[in-house]
């Protein structure tokens, strides 16, 4: 697959995203969740807590910040891909929702991280 394809360095950017929450103390749990109508970039553990992180990358801010591109609407397929994987893996346990926002390119990359983004609703 060419580096200049969007689907291989959005996985490149999760990956990292990923190793760096792992510095912080969270536990891998999956990436890529997809269900109807929404996705999960990466489910995270963050001691009794399961976290479903959006990660959300721009080059520049130019246009503004990746954190920005996190609509309403965004947050209701999120909340909805979420519920499907509570469900279909018989879960029940605390969960919030964190933003992730990449800037730069590799290896210079900036990370903002925003926990307890949004609440489901």
């Amino acid at each position: 697959m060419p580096r200049a394809d969007p689907r291989y360095r959005g996985e490149q950017i999760e990956q990292r995203v990923a190793s760096w929450l792992a510095e912080r103390g969270l536990e891998w749990v999956a990436s890529n969740q997809h269900a109807k109508g929404g996705e999960i970039d990466l489910i995270v553990r963050d001691g009794e807590t399961l976290v479903f992180v959006e990660v959300r990358h721009r080059r520049n801010t130019r246009y503004g910040h990746p954190l920005e591109t996190v609509t309403a609407a965004k947050q209701r397929r999120i909340i909805k891909a979420a519920r499907f994987y509570l469900q279909t893996q018989r879960l029940s346990c605390p969960c919030r929702f964190d933003v992730v926002g990449v800037t730069g390119q590799a290896p210079t990359l900036e990370f903002e991280w925003i926990q307890a983004a949004f609440d489901a609703y």
